[in-house]
């Protein structure tokens, strides 16, 4: 019950044209304290609620617990969900044993988009695609609970 992931920002759009598949989500947070934030999902008609942890010294490793839950439960949650709800199109790209999941954002959150890969340990080692920018797995901006409070149009800093 424990994710470990890192983050990059995205140069270019070349990783559309690797996609294999790509699906629309929709996400808000019942509760966006750092040490337990609580997320309902939606994602091509189905709805997932979401409990994770503080995130390590690294970023990299923190609890995570998910479970898929009725699209009209996950709908009704949705409404009740803090100010902020996170809009967009994930693009799933293989790479090897590894699979890169890419979100481009809208609304609030227009002109973002960062890559997350999964890993069975902090050290593994994989091939970073020429399309992935710098890394942000450390820098809590670019959580989606943050995002949903502070959005990436009002940020005064852009990397």
């Amino acid at each position: 019950m424990q994710e470990i992931e890192r983050k990059f920002l995205v140069k270019n759009d070349r990783f559309k044209t690797l996609a294999t598949a790509k699906k629309e989500i929709a996400q808000g947070y019942l509760n966006t304290n750092p040490e337990r934030t609580v997320r309902v999902r939606i994602s091509n008609e189905k709805a997932f609620l979401t409990i994770k942890g503080k995130g390590n010294e690294s970023g990299m490793t923190r609890f995570e617990w998910e479970k898929e839950i009725p699209l009209e439960e996950g709908k009704a949650l949705l409404l009740l969900c803090e100010k902020g709800v996170i809009e967009k199109t994930r693009f799933e790209i293989p790479d090897g044993k590894h699979l890169f999941e890419v979100d481009e954002f809208y609304g609030e959150n227009e002109g973002l988009i960062v890559a997350e890969i999964e890993l069975s340990d902090e050290n593994e080692a994989f091939e970073k695609p020429d399309w992935l920018g710098i890394e942000v797995t450390n820098d809590e901006r670019y959580y989606n609970a943050y995002l949903s409070k502070n959005p990436f149009s009002e940020w005064n800093e852009k990397v």
